[in-house]
């Protein structure tokens, strides 16, 4: 049972999309417009989401910005079948690319590149016994990532993956590891989501993205939720 009430649910995804949307701290007043409550009521709430430890306050005078738990609560809350109309049309970019890309192997390549398309993200997939990796500058060119550290982090990440996958082979068909979750990079403030599914290459093949864990979880965990299950109807043997 969650320790929120039905408006700190709220207010936390309210705090969550916005600061995808814009990357800066969220503040009260425009939150307060949206609930239609004052900015003292919402700055209360904001104090206790920051007491349990959801959001926090990245410097003095500025809004608050989801923490790793915050947005874990949120995407526990996501529903994959949820599809909006522009989640359908990215959806059947990908299926025709995929159905068109020839052996399974340019497949996969295909359904990474459409993922680094649509998400903005990095898009990855195993091949066999290789990671194959595409849009590290768009991860890099994140405002998150202008600290060389976070940089560092986060390619140490990248470069301990695929043997993390093989060794720790997450069992979910939608697997989501938020910041500190990841197996290395744990400060790299990077979100890895991952399908699994069968190819013919392995039954514990991997397709996804790893971006910021500011980013719009919605679409980014349907369109990787749906490239997996779309890689593994065509290329089924």
């Amino acid at each position: 049972m969650s320790d929120l009430s039905s408006r700190q649910i709220k207010l936390l995804a309210a705090i969550v999309e916005a600061y995808a949307e814009v990357a800066s701290p969220v503040g009260s007043v425009n939150l307060a417009k949206i609930f239609k409550v004052s900015s003292a009521t919402i700055r209360n709430e904001m104090m206790v989401l920051e007491k349990l430890g959801y959001i926090e306050q990245p410097h003095t005078s500025a809004g608050r910005i989801p923490t790793d738990k915050g947005y874990r609560h949120y995407v526990n809350s996501l529903s994959v079948d949820k599809q909006s109309n522009q989640i359908d049309r990215n959806a059947r970019a990908i299926d025709t690319r995929i159905s068109n890309a020839g052996e399974p192997d340019q497949a996969i390549r295909s359904a990474v590149r459409s993922l680094v398309e649509l998400t903005h993200n990095v898009g990855l997939a195993t091949i066999g016994g290789s990671l194959y990796v595409r849009g590290i500058a768009n991860l890099f060119a994140q405002p998150e990532f202008s600290q060389t550290g976070m940089v560092q982090q986060t390619a140490r990440l990248i470069d301990n993956l695929e043997p993390w996958l093989r060794e720790a082979a997450p069992n979910e068909p939608l697997n989501v590891f938020i910041g500190h979750e990841n197996p290395v990079g744990k400060s790299s403030r990077a979100s890895l989501v991952i399908s699994r599914y069968q190819s013919p290459f392995s039954d514990r093949s991997y397709v996804g993205v790893l971006g910021p864990t500011r980013q719009d979880y919605k679409t980014v965990m349907n369109l990787v939720s749906h490239t997996g299950r779309q890689l593994e109807r065509v290329l089924a043997i």
